[in-house]
């Protein structure tokens, strides 16, 4: 990496400049690097990509506030971007260079020249402080714990911008700095920022709208002139004329919608419709295709979500208890077709995940708070409930009424009551996919049978949206993706300050400043090691919290397609990405005909 010393830093300082920065380690591609191994860079473009959207409707394009349902909309532009095939290295995007002392205490950007808003405007340092400004003010939530620590942001240069940070080492800092979505400021002048709109902001990137339907469609068009069109980030992606979403009511419409043809690409997330919606000719003879693919980008687990806010939730024995009611392996052999693993951790199924029993630096940190930690987290290896599979979870019952007695909670007239005020114990489960019933009612009929009264409540999208934002549900699905380099998102995640803020991620409402201090050391780790070992520290502590009901873990993809495209030969960490892809012009054009030479209607069938 090429360095130069300031004169303006201490003698012993080395300021790093590059066209790249890595969380740990060195970028993997060099300053004359021309595109990324796993794109196509003689791609060609033109066509149209048809994706599904589940949900009623949308009533704003302004995705960057906490209001409203948004759309896809004009693409605003980072700093720098992410390879795909690394865990963490930013490489510049509006950015053309930036350079960084050695502690990382503040970073400079030096802007493209070139780089302009699809009015023709340059993207100016003023628009980068103007970003960081109201993003923090009026963005949502997720901004304010994710800048926190930027000090100031000031104008270095004609093309330059320089962020200083606070607070300790946070090596992190200047590589999330490089996330900011950079808004034109002569644009948002005049305009309620805080509030929703139907008109398309200006963007800088390579699409903008050129069409929407609200409660139909919204159709992003490549913009001709782009300006980073042959910039080595951008190179080889983004190939298609048009991209086309349509909305549908439920993934049940949107799936029917793909079989017939009118959507090209969609993601499966139900393990029955995987195992048998799609044995239909079009995937029987090789036009449509369905593939699993391993995805080592991130980690999580999907669980039902307790909201520790409420009373009857902030015992942490009550939440273990009502873990013991959710039988995995009958669900998983019997709903899943045996294609989930039972979840063990926030970040499984990376190396990310504490497992066994706290070691060497993770124990060393763990020590530190013995006696405010439960003891298990020394003790005893986190483990999921477990059963026979034959549905009847009779001795995980049992354990869950002790748990239950301890804290207070008694069976009288086959109810489970408090022992004191005899009031039922209950909570309401907020879901949006009727889908979802298959999985929760075996759930419901398990904590029924310890006495609980469980009522469901399916909401439409907007209804959902608004009670999660507003804390108003008592249990719901969630899952807290994690990333392979985590950082200041988990104050966002965890941390207390963000549990009563609307649209933070902090879904369980988790208070606790043994998990906010362990969120720091995690941000501040030196290297990467230390950042594994912090990472499982955390983790062990939020398991042993119980806030969840461990439900899936599905280290794979599931992805369908029609055969219209192609694609590069080199499948990055992430996973597969259809903004990698092109539209193969002989196979599109074929397509309808291969389709109708098929000679069974169960696609037409499809489309009615």
């Amino acid at each position: 990496m090429p360095t130069v010393n300031v004169a303006t830093e201490p003698a012993s300082q080395v300021v790093y400049k590059s066209h790249a920065i890595a969380m740990h380690g060195e970028p993997k591609y060099g300053g004359d690097f021309t595109h990324f191994d796993y794109v196509n860079p003689d791609a060609p473009k033109g066509g149209t990509l048809r994706l599904s959207v589940t949900g009623t409707s949308f009533d704003t394009f302004n995705g960057w506030n906490a209001k409203g349902n948004a759309a896809p909309g004009s693409t605003s532009e980072t700093l720098l971007i992410a390879s795909e095939d690394e865990a963490f290295t930013k490489y510049g995007l509006l950015a053309e260079s930036m350079e960084w002392p050695e502690d990382r205490s503040w970073i400079i950007f030096h802007l493209r020249p070139e780089a302009r808003w699809h009015d023709g405007m340059p993207v100016t340092v003023e628009d980068v402080i103007f970003s960081l400004d109201i993003l923090r003010e009026q963005g949502r939530p997720l901004y304010r714990f994710y800048y926190q620590s930027v000090e100031k942001a000031e104008k270095v240069g004609e093309q330059s911008v320089k962020f200083t940070f606070s607070g300790e080492e946070n090596r992190e800092l200047p590589l999330i700095v490089g996330e900011l979505p950079i808004l034109p400021k002569h644009y948002w002048e005049g305009k309620d920022f805080s509030e929703t709109t139907l008109t398309p902001p200006l963007g800088s990137g390579p699409y903008k709208v050129g069409g929407f339907e609200p409660g139909r469609f919204v159709i992003l068009e490549r913009v001709e002139d782009y300006w980073g069109e042959k910039i080595p980030v951008r190179l080889g992606r983004n190939n298609y004329d048009r991209i086309r979403y349509d909305y549908y009511r439920d993934r049940t419409i949107a799936r029917q919608a793909v079989k017939a043809g009118q959507v090209d690409f969609f993601s499966e997330n139900s393990a029955k419709e995987w195992a048998t919606a799609y044995n239909i000719p079009s995937v029987r003879n090789g036009l449509l295709h369905t593939k699993k693919t391993i995805n080592e980008s991130s980690g999580g687990m999907q669980a039902f979500y307790m909201n520790s806010r409420r009373e009857q939730f902030k015992d942490p024995r009550v939440r273990q208890a009502l873990a013991h009611a959710f039988d995995f392996q009958w669900t998983n052999k019997t709903v899943y077709y045996g294609q989930y693993e039972q979840p063990y951790s926030f970040f499984a199924p990376t190396e990310l995940a504490a497992t066994g029993l706290p070691k060497d630096e993770e124990l060393e940190i763990l020590e530190r708070y013995r006696g405010r930690v439960p003891e298990e987290v020394f003790t005893t290896p986190y483990i999921p409930p477990k059963t026979d599979g034959s549905g009847w979870p009779r001795e995980n019952l049992m354990r869950a009424f002790e748990l239950f007695a301890e804290a207070g909670w008694i069976v009288r007239d086959l109810k489970l009551v408090n022992e004191k005020t005899n009031e039922q114990f209950g909570f309401e489960f907020l879901y949006v996919q009727q889908a979802q019933e298959r999985v929760l009612l075996p759930f419901f009929h398990n904590l029924e049978r310890l006495g609980i009264r469980v009522r469901p409540r399916l909401v439409d999208t907007s209804q959902y949206i608004n009670r999660v934002r507003a804390r108003d549900f008592d249990m719901m699905i969630f899952n807290n993706a994690q990333s392979l380099s985590p950082g200041n998102e988990q104050r966002d995640g965890w941390g207390s300050e963000a549990a009563d803020q609307p649209s933070s991620r902090n879904i369980a409402g988790i208070k606790d400043p043994v998990v906010d201090e362990l969120i720091e050391l995690v941000i501040s780790a030196p290297d990467r090691e230390s950042l594994v070992q912090r990472t499982r520290a955390l983790d062990r502590v939020l398991l042993w919290g119980h806030y969840v009901v461990p439900q899936l873990i599905a280290p794979f993809d599931r992805i369908i397609y029609w055969d219209k495209f192609g694609r590069p030969d080199i499948i990055p960490l992430r996973g597969p990405n259809y903004f990698n892809w092109w539209i193969d012009e002989e196979k599109a054009r074929s397509l309808p005909e291969r389709r109708r030479n098929l000679g069974d209607k169960t696609d037409e069938v499809a489309a009615n």
